[in-house]
């Protein structure tokens, strides 16, 4: 039965104005299966399913911002007026049944662009292929071994692609979502900028560590001015490139107060994606001590993400103090009900459509908060 005092991964959270009704987060996970960068009925169904989990906050998959941005050739985009109608008639969809705030990550593959899917094997398209571009990074230097080197952006490049990141983050704001996240983790264009595994420039926006977070604060700073208070705007970052000599902890600290000087409200911290070298440890929650280290040296609302399974496991991290919030993937994709069995198990109460309340236990009646949820 629910307690008078809730588990403390349902108590409200409010990032800029924005406020969400418990801490757990759908993470954005690339569907590939959009078309020339508009959604399709597998993005209402797949959406819908999970606005209606009870999670406090929705993220869409990396959205990019030109068709050079995608990771493949179905990636998600919002980068012209068609993609905008396509994710418009999704969105509108979802939001008649299942009314949850939404997030939009705005993302940039750079040179990670053009792959297969992860079920073709995830290998680069090269530019010749009808389904292949020429990828575009700092510098010229390939992701693995063999493939393609991308074009090494240059000063008029660089206005280019933080103008795009804008465009998209106005077309967002049109489509009525709530906050945007942008993607500057996992080996993708703004992390390639922070890591000097990827980032070789010798001009002023490489070298030092100043000059390698220079890009993606513009990008922040950007955005950030394109909309409008009280839609809270924010980095995903890789704390670690898990390779010698790579982006590290540290360094994603001073990041973090950049950011935080700059008006983000959070920082949603994850690792790696850089380097095919990177050697990860993995263990439940292995990220979670980067997201830690980072709320103590910051102060900044922050995200922990990564082998987070069980209801019970994403509530000692928030009641220790090592995140403000849980950002959930494969977990949510596994079990779509995932908050639903966390407020049974913790004792508090979820909101879920009118429609499906007679599946709660009898000895859980007062699972389900009472609101127009599903209501038409």
């Amino acid at each position: 039965m629910p307690t008078a005092t809730p588990a403390r991964l349902f108590e409200p959270l409010v990032l800029d104005g924005l406020t969400l009704d418990n801490r757990i987060l759908v993470a954005p996970m690339c569907q590939y299966s959009a078309r020339d960068g508009a959604a399709t009925d597998w993005h209402m169904m797949h959406l819908g399913q999970l606005a209606m989990s009870g999670a406090g906050l929705l993220t869409l998959e990396a959205t990019a911002v030109s068709p050079e941005a995608r990771i493949t050739a179905w990636d998600l985009g919002l980068y012209d007026d068609a993609c905008e109608r396509a994710l418009a008639r999704v969105l509108d969809g979802v939001r008649e049944y299942a009314p949850v705030p939404v997030c939009i990550q705005i993302a940039h593959a750079g040179r990670k662009a053009s792959s297969e899917a992860p079920w073709a094997g995830g290998a680069q398209v090269p530019p010749e292929h009808p389904h292949g571009w020429r990828t575009e990074a700092p510098s010229a230097l390939p992701h693995g071994e063999g493939e393609v080197p991308p074009h090494a952006l240059d000063g008029a490049d660089l206005k280019r692609v933080r103008d795009q990141f804008v465009a998209t983050a106005r077309r967002a704001v049109r489509l009525g979502i709530e906050a945007v996240e942008l993607h500057g983790a996992h080996g993708y264009l703004l992390h390639q900028f922070l890591s000097p595994v990827a980032n070789r420039r010798t001009d002023a926006y490489g070298g030092s560590l100043q000059n390698r977070m220079r890009f993606p604060l513009e990008v922040y700073d950007a955005v950030r001015q394109a909309v409008p208070a009280g839609h809270p705007v924010w980095l995903r970052v890789s704390a670690t490139d898990w390779v010698e000599d790579g982006w590290d902890l540290g360094e994603t600290v001073e990041l973090a107060q950049a950011l935080k000087r700059a008006g983000s409200p959070a920082i949603h911290v994850s690792t790696g994606g850089v380097s095919p070298k990177q050697a990860i440890k993995l263990g439940p929650g292995y990220q979670v001590p980067f997201a830690e280290r980072i709320r103590a040296e910051t102060g900044l609302v922050t995200i922990a993400v990564g082998l987070i399974t069980e209801a019970r496991q994403a509530e000692a991290i928030l009641q220790g103090g090592q995140a403000d919030a849980i950002s959930l993937a494969r977990a949510m994709l596994y079990d779509p009900r995932w908050p639903w069995h966390a407020a049974a198990e913790l004792g508090a109460q979820v909101r879920a459509p009118r429609q499906y309340w007679r599946s709660q236990p009898r000895e859980l009646k007062d699972l389900f908060k009472d609101t127009a949820f599903g209501q038409r």
